[in-house]
């Protein structure tokens, strides 16, 4: 079956959060995707609307099955069933591990420049950060692992929240480095919640490595967090999995996801999720070719039209780190600029963490018609910033 992702769908007056902008405005920051989700998960939805009642849902037996396949089959790791807990989302869920596994003012750390929201779910609940700055050769990220040991040793961090693949600098962490933070982490007594909401968004060839997948110490000192939103777009349904194979860990989230309420599924979220994973590889394996294109197009375009920016190699996701710093300005300002010069909505490396600053953060998962525009916008947006400085 052929696909089509040069298709541009209007969701404007739609309460879709990415596009409640200004009418001459272009987003390309929030993650989510401007394609339709795989007609199978359409059908299996349209299906369960057909039948008309939408009361309160369980969890069946084929949702456990599908996440099972699914990683046993294209990321050779095999889960038990027993250790899947249903979520109504990653962010929920962070959110609500932290609470059960920290008292306030303990630490959590996170590697930044790293996914916003992780800020969030510390702080807000009145948690301190410990930011692990990931090092930066003005090519690549590696990890910092003298400091990382010092931070870990610290009685008072608790947690470290992982991100696997990286968000937003789109790296796949290796084998070994996965493994040294195992390692590092169960010497030091701290806990791994290792979000893996972005491990079906590969390039081509590629493969991302569950953290519980490594060892048996990995498993067992580590919380997984999982869902089909991001490779299938389906965000708004409020669909994740909490992966814990150590029983006594395990027995802790599931009183903290039951705890908080968010433990329950809607009536869509679980026929969606077994569509996807069980009918919806196809049509993943021809949304990662066509992100794969729009990457290649905007490295071709930043190299040839836009040599004051260069973009960070990644291998994950469809979002892309753009390095600015040779523009010696904020990214917030930059951002800003930006947006009210051309309509081009960025997001600011800065939200990343301080050393995101001169980054911008930007979507490709759009048709190419929209990514044009995009690139052009930004072409013009740097032009005028140039001419003004």
């Amino acid at each position: 079956m052929k696909y089509d992702f040069d298709q541009v769908i209007d969701r404007r007056k739609t309460s879709a959060c990415k596009w409640d902008i200004g009418p001459n405005e272009l987003p390309m920051w929030i993650a989510d995707m401007d394609f339709k989700t795989a007609p199978e998960i359409i059908e299996a939805i349209t299906k369960r609307v057909e039948q008309g009642i939408f009361g309160y849902t369980n969890v069946p037996d084929g949702w456990y099955d599908a996440y099972l396949n699914w990683w046993k089959t294209y990321h050779q790791f095999t889960m038990q069933k027993e250790w899947l807990i249903f979520s109504t989302g990653v962010v929920p869920a962070i959110s609500s591990i932290v609470r059960k596994l920290t008292t306030p003012a303990e630490k959590v750390l996170i590697q930044t420049p790293v996914y916003n929201i992780f800020f969030n779910s510390i702080l807000n609940n009145g948690r301190l950060v410990v930011e692990n700055e990931l090092l930066y050769d003005g090519k690549n990220y590696q990890i910092d692992f003298p400091t990382l040991e010092k931070q870990l040793a610290d009685p008072q961090v608790q947690l470290m929240i992982l991100c696997n693949p990286h968000n937003p600098i789109g790296k796949i962490w290796a084998k070994e480095d996965l493994e040294r933070i195992g390692m590092l982490c169960e010497k030091y007594h701290v806990t791994i919640i290792s979000d893996e909401i972005h491990c079906d968004i590969t390039d081509p060839a590629k493969e991302y490595t569950p953290f519980a997948s490594i060892n048996s110490i990995c498993q067992n000192n580590s919380i997984t967090c999982l869902s089909p939103s991001k490779a299938f777009n389906l965000a708004g349904l409020q669909s994740a999995a909490v992966v814990v194979a150590n029983p006594v860990l395990r027995h802790k989230v599931w009183r903290a996801l039951n705890t908080d309420e968010v433990a329950e599924p809607n009536a869509f979220a679980i026929e969606a999720t077994m569509a996807a994973f069980n009918k919806g590889r196809n049509w993943l394996e021809a949304l990662k070719k066509y992100l794969y294109d729009n990457k290649q197009k905007v490295q071709a375009f930043i190299k040839n039209e836009l040599p004051m920016i260069k973009l960070v190699s990644s291998d994950a996701t469809y979002l892309l780190w753009l390095d600015c710093q040779r523009l010696n300005v904020s990214s917030t300002t930059l951002a800003s600029f930006i947006r009210e010069k051309t309509g081009l909505y960025l997001s600011s490396g800065l939200v990343y963490g301080q050393n995101g600053d001169s980054f911008l953060r930007m979507n490709i998962a759009c048709p190419k018609v929209l990514l044009e525009d995009g690139l052009e916008r930004l072409k013009k947006g740097i032009d005028l910033f140039l001419e003004k400085s």
